[in-house]
C-alpha cells in the first residue's frame, strides 16, 4: 500500500498538480519502505508522468495551437522550446518549471527517445541524490 500511494503521488507530481514526491518519498522510507524499491516506485511514476504529459503536448497541440498562440506564457514556452530544445529539459527535474518542460517538448515534437532517456534520467538522479545524500 506504501508503494502504491508513492506511485500515485509521484506520477501526480511530475503532471501540472501541485504534489510534492519528495515527501511522499521520505514518507515511504519512514513507513519501512526500503530504499531501493521507494526509488524504483516514485521514478516509474515520475517518468510514467512525464510520458504522459509529453503524449498530451504532443496530440493535444495541433487541436489547441491557436488558442495556445495567443496566451503570453505558452506563446514564450513554445519558443523557449522551439530555440532551446533539448537544453531546457536539462531544467526538467526542478519543481514548478521542469513538469511543464516536458508539455512543451511534446508540443515541439522533440524526438521520444532522446526526450525520455534525458527528462528520465534527470528524474531518477534527483531521487538518488535526495535519498542518499540526506
Amino acid at each position: 500500500m506504501i508503494a502504491l500511494s508513492l506511485f500515485v503521488t509521484a506520477f501526480l507530481a511530475a503532471t501540472i498538480l501541485p504534489f510534492s514526491s519528495e515527501v511522499a518519498l521520505f514518507g515511504a522510507v519512514e513507513a519501512g519502505l526500503d530504499k531501493e524499491t521507494a526509488l524504483f516506485v516514485a521514478s516509474s511514476g515520475n517518468i510514467l508522468a512525464i510520458i504522459f504529459n509529453y503524449a498530451l503536448g504532443y496530440f493535444l497541440y495541433e487541436k489547441t495551437k491557436t488558442k495556445l498562440l495567443k496566451n503570453k506564457i505558452t506563446k514564450k514556452a513554445l519558443h523557449v522550446g522551439h530555440h532551446y530544445g533539448y537544453w531546457a529539459l536539462l531544467l526538467s527535474w526542478l519543481p514548478l518549471i521542469g513538469d511543464p518542460l516536458t508539455l512543451v517538448a511534446g508540443m515541439v515534437r522533440l524526438n521520444f527517445f532522446a526526450f525520455l532517456i534525458l527528462a528520465g534520467a534527470l528524474r531518477i538522479g534527483r531521487y538518488i541524490l535526495i535519498l542518499y545524500l540526506n
